[in-house]
């Protein structure tokens, strides 16, 4: 077995973990999978660029050959890039599924933003999604995932009891879709200046999010939103006639399913309300800079507020082992769930999203400089245990996973979180060095692995999976380059 191999597989089995796996590759040779350059959706100077000089400077090849495939994957294959009545159109699929979802895209695209000052088409190219998000929310702020044929008709039309219009994939209220979009549209701002994609249209989508927010707080009636589905499959469908189980009205706002598409089991999803929480402030300061309304801007930050007066209440619990934590879900009457799940957002990756609260004078719970950041630390001990019910653990590695992809299935997504969220050297080399073991000789990343078999793995092609591995590599590039040697 080559040094490399070697070295790699020691670092794992120092941290308690056996590997037993035969080298893909000779030392010097790499496979080309990135698909032709001829058949790339959409091409960027600046992330070819930065493709090349990582490679060229970083020592370990096989990760640099890993990054060269996976950072630009989403360019490379996701999307569709138009004029629309000379406006950019930018339509994102996640990969193997033809279809649009708000978390996904934006996701997907996020690790080109700091790339866009010297690259006028890539900025153009996500300008171009975010007026495609806009379509998307005023079509169905209830929906998840959308086609770019606003007259096809789901393949669920004929399994799912809700108000399935043309044009939509799926409809499941998830908080996140509509945090997504804002989250994006901030950090293009901030990074470009450029104030374009903000017309009447964005608007009034930025409007609907919060009117949908407010009627998910359910304090006059379930809202308009329900959903079931004709299936066998527990986690695809919402009980209590598709408006899930009973809770007391405190002020989160109800999601009817996860980021896995899961269906949550108490309706109150503690990251995702942390999540708008951190929404609704970008968007605040938004309504006032941009758009000068200082009415809606008003109104966004006093419904901030409000969930984070909610979530100093009902997010935080006493766990028998790790002290207070932040549970997964809540209902309002005292119940939770102690657990965690790839998606994002995660309790694990709330600092990723920067879903902090220190600007709330109640909520202080990740600020670094107040005591209450030591929840963050005892939700993650929490959550990388097997007091984690989807933390699992084996010779092939460790990370969470969910229901979504079935027990003893890891996803990297989680592993780059931990990652990404991590200060620590021997951790974030974990994680690298467990992803460079886990593509199976595809080069890229999937979806989830088996704990005990990286050759069981779901989705060849998902993106987001590879555009955040690919920002992993590149953060971790720029501030701690000796851990990629």
């Amino acid at each position: 077995m080559e040094r490399r191999k070697f070295l790699q597989q020691a670092s794992l089995a120092s941290a308690g973990f056996f590997v037993k796996q035969k080298p893909f590759f000779s030392f010097n040779e790499f496979p080309i999978v990135r698909i032709p350059e001829s058949q790339r959706k959409f091409k960027s100077v600046a992330v070819e660029n930065t493709i090349a000089h990582v490679k060229k400077n970083m020592g370990n090849k096989e990760m640099g050959w890993l990054f060269e495939n996976c950072f630009p994957n989403t360019l490379d294959t996701t999307v569709d890039f138009e004029m629309i009545n000379g406006k950019p159109d930018t339509y994102v699929i996640t990969g193997d599924i033809d279809a649009m979802w708000l978390r996904d895209s934006s996701a997907q695209v996020w690790p080109y933003l700091p790339l866009i000052k010297e690259d006028k088409s890539l900025q153009q190219l996500i300008e171009g999604v975010i007026r495609r998000q806009t379509k998307c929310i005023l079509k169905d702020p209830y929906a998840n995932a959308f086609y770019k044929d606003e007259n096809k008709i789901s393949e669920w039309k004929a399994t799912d009891v809700t108000d399935m219009k043309p044009g939509i994939h799926e409809r499941k209220w998830e908080i996140d879709s509509l945090c997504y979009p804002i989250r994006l549209a901030h950090g293009y701002w901030k990074e470009s200046g450029d104030v374009s994609p903000f017309d009447q249209d964005w608007f009034q989508a930025m409007k609907l999010v919060v009117k949908t927010f407010k009627e998910q707080q359910r304090k006059d009636g379930e809202g308009p939103y329900t959903f079931q589905r004709k299936t066998d499959w527990a986690t695809d469908g919402v009980p209590m006639g598709g408006y899930g189980y009973p809770t007391k009205k405190v002020g989160l706002i109800h999601s009817m399913f996860r980021p896995s598409d899961d269906a949550t089991i108490f309706p109150f999803l503690i990251a995702d309300n942390f999540f708008a929480f951190q929404s609704l402030y970008q968007l605040a300061s938004m309504a006032k800079l941009i758009l000068k309304d200082s009415s809606f801007s008003n109104e966004c930050l006093a419904l901030k507020e409000e969930l984070g007066t909610a979530l100093s209440k009902h997010a935080i619990v006493a766990h028998p082992k790790f002290g207070k934590v932040f549970a997964y879900e809540a209902d309002g009457f005292g119940n939770h769930t102690f657990m965690d799940d790839a998606n994002v957002p995660s309790l694990l990756g709330l600092p990723y999203l920067d879903a902090g609260a220190s600007h709330h004078s109640d909520l202080s719970i990740l600020d670094k400089q107040s005591s209450g950041f030591g929840i963050y630390q005892n939700t993650r001990k929490m959550v990388l245990s097997d007091s984690n019910p989807f933390f699992f653990k084996g010779s092939a590695g460790e990370g969470i996973g969910g229901p979504h992809a079935g027990l003893n299935m890891i996803w990297p997504l989680s592993i780059i979180m931990r990652g990404l969220t991590s200060k620590d050297d021997k951790e974030i080399k974990l994680c690298l060095n467990m992803l460079q073991q886990s593509h199976e000789g595809t080069g890229f990343m999937h979806e989830s692995f088996n704990k005990d078999n990286v050759a069981n793995y779901t989705r060849k092609w998902f993106a987001w999976a590879n555009t955040l591995f690919g920002e992993f590599v590149l953060e971790t590039f720029k501030t701690k380059k000796y851990l990629l040697a």
